[in-house]
């Protein structure tokens, strides 16, 4: 089925950048839509932003809106999520994760890719 992968994490400081990518393959994606999860040790997995293949319309976190950005690349088929001005909070592994337009939950993840933020 559609295989994701995600890279771009890794050791950054207080109010450094990030760019995830998110490198779909496997199926066409007209009818997905794309997203992103965050989970913090100890904590369970929360929902950071999605886009609508199809369209490109996004959602957002409270958490996150106004300061990250996700984007896809259609030739590519890679969903991106650019991170300026990380916090602490942010620290997290972060997934990629593909939900078909006719079910109800996303289906498809990728491994995670560790992003970690110093104070």
């Amino acid at each position: 089925q559609v295989q994701l992968v995600e890279s771009g994490g890794g050791l950054v400081r207080a109010g450094d950048s990030l760019s995830l990518s998110c490198a779909a393959s496997g199926r066409t994606l007209n009818s997905y839509r794309l997203g992103w999860f965050r989970q913090a040790a100890g904590k369970e997995r929360e929902f950071v932003a999605s886009i609508m293949w199809s369209d490109g319309r996004t959602t957002y976190a409270d958490s996150v809106k106004g300061r990250f950005t996700i984007s896809r690349d259609i030739a590519k088929n890679t969903v991106y999520l650019q991170m300026p001005s990380l916090k602490p909070e942010d620290t997290a592994v972060y997934y990629c994760a593909a939900r078909q337009l006719f079910g109800t939950v996303y289906d498809a993840w990728g491994q995670g890719t560790q992003v970690t933020v110093s104070s």
